[in-house]
């Protein structure tokens, strides 16, 4: 990982934690729009395998971190919880949420939460699963973020964390960098009318410890059978483990 923290807004003197809310703030407008349009739709697969890997565990209460407008906490529905809180940084992207829980009238299985991921308020050994998709390359401190998972965890809980990767197969490999850094920047840029936000993302997926070394991190952390798997050529991966 860098030494330095990739940040959205390189001439700002704020924290991670601080730029990333503003950057999402900005964003949240189109980001469901734009999720859709630069993934061609394949993000919900990503989020569809993602909490099929939970299917067996029957979890009843659900914490999904980094939640941004709710999509993972909705697709969690499938597997039949009793509840799922999502707690996020931005006020925007948890004010689309929200309308959408209302479209749909989910409110009473969905609660949306303002929440520091790295400072749950939530007692100690509380959920049976914790979800996060393209969360956890924002978080500030990594490890801190992924310790205080663990501690609202339930003892055999499981994590569940969908993240982007690094494709590793020729020619995808190329083809993907190409796009991933001069495309969807630009396309990003035009719709979202933030010129920094899609930037960062490329930059921060760069900087992820992806694959094997995330794994290894969760091993470090105490976390037990942690597991990754590639999916759509290595674009995205879903990370597994239990506490």
């Amino acid at each position: 990982m860098s030494s330095q923290p990739v940040v959205p807004y390189k001439e700002q003197d704020k924290s991670k934690k601080v730029q990333v809310a503003e950057m999402f703030n900005n964003i949240s407008h189109r980001y469901d729009f734009l999720n859709r349009f630069l993934s061609l739709g394949i993000d919900r697969y990503w989020r569809k395998k993602a909490i099929a890997t939970l299917k067996d565990a029957s979890p009843k209460l659900i914490l999904d971190v980094a939640t941004g407008t709710a999509d993972l906490a909705i697709e969690a529905l499938r597997i039949k919880p009793e509840k799922v809180i999502g707690v996020d940084i931005s006020e925007g992207m948890l004010a689309y949420g929200q309308i959408k829980l209302e479209r749909r009238k989910l409110t009473d299985k969905i609660e949306l939460r303002l929440g520091d991921s790295e400072k749950l308020l939530f007692q100690d050994n509380y959920f049976d699963a914790v979800i996060v998709a393209f969360g956890v390359r924002n978080f500030e401190n990594l490890e801190q973020g992924l310790l205080d998972i663990q501690r609202v965890l339930k003892p055999g809980g499981q994590l569940v964390v969908l993240e982007f990767s690094q494709p590793t197969w020729f020619p995808f490999k190329q083809l993907y960098n190409f796009y991933f850094h001069y495309i969807l920047p630009t396309i990003g840029r035009l719709v979202s009318k933030d010129s920094s936000a899609y930037t960062y993302l490329p930059e921060s997926v760069r900087a992820f410890p992806d694959g094997k070394r995330f794994t290894a991190i969760l091993d470090q952390l105490s976390y037990k059978e942690s597991t990754c798997k590639a999916l759509t050529f290595g674009i995205c991966s879903i990370y597994t483990a239990k506490k």
